[in-house]
């Protein structure tokens, strides 16, 4: 007997830290999301695409759940709320390997009034010694929300995403899948390229700017086996941004090189990078610029629709855009262009 398809939407919610984007990465099978140990990585909603023969679930990785202090905060969590509204089952992720505090009852009392099933997922369980320490967070988890289903998961060892799966497939609609199955995800190439640059700038400034610093890819363009982009990284302070040039240029040359050999990895072509820095002190209440850095491709309203290079989705690996190349240095003024030939 052919079992009915499911399919529809799915928000991964939880405090910053709590694993959403290394659980989006182990379910869809591609690096779709960027990862850091840095909590509030993810900014904006990021959409991966999960094809299996039980139907496609469309994830939504969202920032994490806070008390926002500045306007990009104020529109990370209205990512937030807005994608609770519109989604078909919420997994309400839970770091199993630290404490509960304040701000897991906030999210608690956030998804409260949520109407789709909301399944609780305790991440990191590999970090969890001994596995008994497992059910008194379960017995916890099913107090505050009486009859859920909680399934302990570790995306990076794997345990646990088969029951996971099952568990949401069982909780989505009967319906037909919403993209063709050889997609991964929705984002734009533009928006692809800039998580790639914060992420190799975290990983190298991670103690120096954790929140205070942004990517703007400001020029993408396809020359045939060639892809030129040039991105901007947003700092407030002039000091942040000779941290980031480094001495001689060294540490923007080791960021630029390391996104641009990832982007080649992910895409098979040649990538020409320039990165620039540039000092803007409230770039974090800019509006017009916070709209820019997020992702277009990501809304609800248009989430079957795939016409324009712009809004294309990935398929295969989930890589985005072509091309080889080099960073070249100079200064332009304002910012600061440099790289590695």
């Amino acid at each position: 007997m052919t079992l009915p398809t499911h399919s529809g939407t799915v928000a991964l919610v939880g405090r910053p830290n709590a694993g959403k984007s290394t659980l989006l990465n182990a379910l869809v099978g591609d690096k779709i999301a960027i990862v850091s140990d840095r909590p509030q990585t993810t900014r904006n909603r990021i959409i991966g695409v999960l094809t299996t023969d039980r139907g496609q679930a469309v994830l939504f990785d969202l920032p994490g759940v806070h008390r926002p202090h500045h306007k990009m905060n104020t529109r990370m969590m209205q990512q937030v709320r807005s994608a609770l509204d519109e989604v078909n089952v919420v997994l309400h992720l839970v770091d199993a390997s630290e404490p509960w505090g304040g701000g897991e009852e906030y999210l608690f009392g956030l998804l409260e009034p949520v109407r789709v099933p909301v399944l609780g997922v305790l991440t990191k369980i590999d970090l969890v010694r001994p596995k008994g320490r497992l059910l008194p967070l379960i017995d916890a988890y099913q107090q505050l929300r009486p009859g859920a289903s909680v399934i302990p998961v570790s995306a990076l060892a794997g345990d646990g995403l088969g029951e996971l799966l099952g568990e949401l497939f069982g909780a989505l609609p009967a319906g037909p899948p919403l993209y063709p199955a050889d997609v991964t995800t929705t984002q734009t190439e533009r928006f692809f390229v800039a998580e790639v640059v914060r992420e190799k700038l975290l990983e190298r400034t991670r103690d120096e700017l954790p929140y205070t610093s942004g990517v703007l890819v400001e020029n993408f363009e396809d020359r045939g086996g060639l892809v030129h982009v040039d991105a901007v990284i947003y700092v407030e302070r002039p000091t942040q941004k000779g941290i980031v040039i480094g001495r001689a240029g060294a540490m923007i040359r080791s960021i630029g090189q390391a996104a641009r050999e990832e982007l080649e990895r992910l895409l098979g072509v040649r990538v020409y990078l320039g990165l620039h820095v540039k000092v803007h002190p409230r770039w974090r209440e800019d509006a017009r610029l916070l709209a820019e850095m997020e992702p277009g491709a990501a809304d609800l309203g248009a989430i079957a629709e795939f016409n324009g290079r712009e809004s294309t989705p990935v398929s295969g690996s989930g890589a985005v855009g072509n091309g080889n190349g080099e960073l070249d240095g100079d200064g332009d003024g304002e910012g600061e262009r440099s790289g590695v030939g």
